[in-house]
């Protein structure tokens, strides 16, 4: 696998991880589970989605 998030990309998933987590939590729900998915995601780096669309966030090294 290689990295296919940048910093911001994974910054911006981490919080958006942890609302989702928090509003699980407070409406009792487990769709907060879909928050530790985004979070793991960002972690590794690497987003299966961006794959066929040829995305990718990192900066580029020259």
């Amino acid at each position: 696998m290689k990295r296919n998030i940048g910093k911001v990309d994974q910054i911006i998933r981490v919080i958006i991880g942890i609302v989702i987590i928090i509003l699980g939590i407070c409406f009792k729900s487990w769709w907060g589970a879909i928050g530790l998915a985004v979070i793991i995601i960002a972690v590794l780096g690497y987003c299966p989605l961006y794959e066929p669309f040829k995305i990718n966030t990192c900066k580029k090294v020259e």
